[in-house]
């Protein structure tokens, strides 16, 4: 059924939600963001599942949006852009009101799109060892979509210290960031994700789904404005001279223009 993803279930109604390009450090291409927001609505309206693991396979976790998937960006009219980068948006939006716990497992690389996947998580435990960033200013884009769940997962303060920057940062500071919870060795990861999803197989189901949407109501809003807002200024970063720039310097193996040095 999916070609970039897989899910697996256990006999708890615990469902693993797994990344799975793991040859492309499972970097987001246009069939993953379809098969992701595809499996946000099936475990959504399965009954019997009772908690998701977002986790994925190989070496990172996910190195954001895949180069080629951006690159083809350019070629397009601006309402094929904006369609593109609605497709995303709306994934990202489907994960982060999910009706049930939503735990993250990240290990290795969360870059881009990864840290947003990162974020619409209920509670994420990272490895030690991770590096993460929001590295789309180096390549003359913006965090767009994922803006909202970053800015409401780390508030507005936090973020303006990793928001613009690019830089990459670790384990330790994603946790100061109030990105993971909490960062452990990565042999004890899957423990440390075990221990989130165990409280809540002593929960009514029912209640837990409604005190996720009161708690999602009570933060800040991610609304359709919102969202249609973040897929415009993507938008606009692909219609500006700076991205497509960044991007043929990434596939050419060179320094960008505005480079320092």
């Amino acid at each position: 059924m999916y070609e970039t993803i897989s899910i697996e279930t256990d006999a708890r109604g615990v469902a693993t939600l797994w990344l799975d390009r793991a040859e492309k450090h499972n970097a987001m291409s246009a069939r993953m963001i379809a098969e992701l927001h595809a499996a946000a609505d099936a475990l959504g309206a399965d009954d019997t599942v009772r908690a998701v693991v977002l986790a994925a396979r190989g070496k990172s976790f996910c190195a954001g949006g895949d180069l080629a998937w951006m690159r083809d960006q350019m070629e397009v009219d601006a309402a094929t852009r904006g369609r593109e980068a609605g497709k995303l948006a709306y994934m990202l939006q489907a994960l982060n009101t999910l009706p049930k716990p939503l735990i993250g497992r990240v290990h290795g690389a969360a870059f881009g799109g990864g840290v947003g996947l990162a974020s619409i998580c209920d509670v994420t435990v990272g490895a030690d060892h991770v590096k993460m960033g929001l590295t789309e200013t180096r390549l003359g884009l913006i965090p767009a979509t994922i803006g909202p769940y970053v800015c409401a997962r780390m508030g507005e303060a936090r973020a303006r210290r990793v928001f613009m920057s690019g830089r990459r940062f670790g384990a330790a500071e994603a946790v100061e960031l109030g990105l993971l919870a909490r960062a452990v060795p990565e042999a004890e990861l899957d423990a440390a994700v075990e221990a989130e999803v165990v409280p809540y197989l002593d929960c009514a189901p029912g209640a837990v789904a409604r005190a996720k949407g009161l708690l999602r109501a009570l933060g800040p809003a991610i609304d359709e404005g919102v969202i249609e807002r973040t897929i415009a200024a993507l938008t606009a970063c692909w219609e500006g001279d700076e991205a497509p720039e960044g991007i043929a310097a990434f596939f050419e193996k060179r320094a960008p223009a505005w480079k320092a040095g």
